[in-house]
């Protein structure tokens, strides 16, 4: 009995072994250093999901920024050095026009959850919007949000007085917008560089997530933080998929790896909307950071300009995108902008109950043997 016993146990690890030799391992690259949510909450999460999604056909192997940033990560895909890459797409705006034109409407972010499914549903119900990324030979697996961005400034910002002058680093167009409504003066700096920036006085502070000040080390240099609300970086496509590797993949496995990426991007988005901000607020104040309540014309008049930026993002896309129906684009990604608004007032942020949402209400539909092709 105890020979049998021992052979069952032989032959079950022999064919461990073996289906884990035969797995798929898929070269994935997050494009940012370990303490960032996009590292730890997006792709080691989907390096965690991956295998049990796909019953162990898949798995993925990380690769650091070292190998692949974010400036790289489109060549990076394109060459296959990366076959799943986080790629932002304000950094080719020229490249990918309608993913520029949801980016556009930053202002518009309130809620980082709903933000970020309505930005996967915008693209994956998107005709042109697969036309412009299958011409770019990648393949769109869905989006995550920041929490909604704010000033993290060494001079306290109070009034639009205070802004005048005022280098803020910008991590896209409407924001550029927004800090040159108020005189201050946008500059173009990877979020990657923040800290070098600041530290040698190039920039006065960041237009960011309040989580920058954990993943990027902010807390060192920066004095101030307002309390106001600006706008999301929701325009990204966290899992982009190579063209050779989607198409390497079985129906089953393609399906699996979109439901391992829906799983994370809910994660990434809890984590980097709501977690983190918790935990660099706390962490901030007991560094001895100050949050300054910004006065009530101040808000107003961020507020005011956010609606007014709605008809800039539509001229925006038409001229410089050449977008001719951007005001229908805008409308409905505005559409789906309430629509999970409404949704996420439903369920709670809670992962898990918004993954399985997500993952019903856009990924259940897709057709697997066409999508991406």
């Amino acid at each position: 009995m105890n020979k049998f016993v021992v052979a069952v146990t032989a032959a079950v690890g022999l064919a461990t072994a073996v289906t884990a030799a035969d797995a798929r391992e898929l070269r994935v690259a997050p494009g940012a250093p370990p303490a960032h949510p996009s590292n730890s909450h997006l792709y080691q999460k989907l390096v965690e999901y991956l295998p049990e999604e796909s019953d162990g056909a898949l798995t993925a192997r990380l690769l650091g920024p070292e190998v692949a940033s974010l400036g790289q990560m489109k060549d990076a895909i394109q060459s296959q050095l990366v076959e799943v890459g986080n790629l932002l797409p304000l950094y080719f705006p020229a490249d990918l026009p309608n993913m520029a034109l949801a980016g556009e409407l930053a202002l518009s972010g309130r809620s980082p959850q709903a933000m970020a499914a309505a930005m996967t549903e915008y693209m994956v119900t998107c005709d042109t919007c697969q036309t412009e990324l299958k011409d770019f030979g990648m393949v769109y697996l869905g989006s995550g949000s920041s929490d909604v961005y704010t000033l993290l400034t060494k001079e306290p910002i109070e009034t639009a007085d205070d802004l005048q002058g005022v280098r803020l680093r910008s991590g896209g167009a409407p924001f550029s917008r927004w800090a040159e409504n108020f005189g201050a003066v946008p500059v173009n700096v990877s979020v990657l560089d923040t800290f070098e920036s600041l530290s040698q006085g190039t920039i006065d502070g960041t237009m960011a997530s309040v989580a920058d000040l954990l993943s990027f080390r902010l807390i060192d240099l920066v004095d101030n933080v307002a309390v106001m609300e600006i706008g999301t970086y929701h325009a990204t496509s966290d899992f982009t998929v190579g063209e050779a590797a989607w198409q390497s993949l079985s129906v089953d496995e393609r399906a699996a790896l979109a439901r391992a990426a829906n799983r994370a991007n809910v994660d990434f988005t809890y984590r980097w909307g709501y977690e983190m901000p918790k935990e660099a607020i706390q962490a901030a104040k007991d560094a001895g950071i100050e949050f300054v309540e910004p006065s009530q014309e101040l808000i107003e008049a961020s507020n005011a300009f956010a609606e007014k930026d709605v008809q800039n993002a539509i001229e925006r896309s038409r001229d410089q995108f050449g977008l001719s129906d951007a005001e229908e684009r805008v409308n409905r990604f505005l559409e789906l902008v309430d629509k999970w608004t409404a949704i996420v007032e439903e369920t709670g942020t809670d992962p898990a109950k918004l993954a399985e949402k997500t993952q019903s209400e856009i990924w259940d539909k897709v057709d697997y043997a066409s999508y991406g092709l």
